[in-house]
C-alpha cells in the first residue's frame, strides 16, 4: 500500500477507529451466524465447516478434508464425525479428487447452496447496498485491507 506511515497522535485515533469497526463488523457477523446455525439446526463448528466451503467454491479450490481438519483446528476424527453429519443432512457430499484418485474432496451440496442463499439473502442486499455506494476504486482498498486484516489475523485463511 503506498502513502505515508502513520506516526502520530491524531493517526493512532483512526488506527483504534478503524480497529472498533472492524471488531463491530466481526461482532455482528457473529450474531448473524448465531442465528443461522439455530434456523439450520446446526452447530458452530458444522457452520463453520460450511461457510469455508462456500468461500473457497467461490475462489475456486477444491477442498480436502484434510484442509477442513486444518482450517477448524480440529482432529482428523472430529472431521470425520463432522462430515458425515453434513454428509447425512444433505450439505455435503465426497467425491474423487480431479487429479488424484486416491484422494478425496469435499463439495457443497445444491441443497446447501440454497439454504444458505435463503438466510443470507436479506443480509446480503443490506451489504450489497452499503458497498454500491463506494466506488471501485475505494472498494479496491477496502478489499485489500480487510484480505490483509484476514491474513494478519489468520495467515492460514
Amino acid at each position: 500500500m503506498s502513502g505515508v506511515p502513520r506516526t502520530g497522535v491524531s493517526d493512532n485515533a483512526a488506527v483504534w477507529q478503524v480497529l472498533t469497526a472492524v471488531r463491530a463488523f466481526s461482532d455482528a457477523m457473529d450474531r448473524m451466524y448465531s442465528g443461522m446455525k439455530g434456523e439450520m439446526d446446526m452447530n458452530a463448528t458444522d457452520l463453520a465447516a460450511l461457510r469455508m466451503l462456500i468461500i473457497r467454491e467461490q475462489r475456486d479450490e477444491s477442498v480436502s478434508p484434510h484442509d477442513i481438519a486444518r482450517h477448524l483446528r480440529i482432529s482428523t476424527a472430529s472431521t470425520t464425525k463432522l462430515l458425515d453429519r453434513l454428509a447425512d443432512a444433505g450439505h455435503i457430499v465426497r467425491k474423487p479428487h480431479p487429479h488424484d484418485g486416491r484422494a478425496r474432496i469435499v463439495a457443497l451440496t445444491q441443497k446447501s447452496r440454497d439454504s444458505f442463499r435463503v438466510h443470507f439473502r436479506d443480509s446480503m442486499g443490506a451489504m450489497r447496498g452499503v458497498a454500491e455506494e463506494f466506488t471501485d476504486e475505494e472498494l479496491a482498498v477496502v478489499t485489500d485491507f480487510l484480505m490483509r486484516m484476514s491474513a494478519a489475523v489468520d495467515p492460514e485463511s
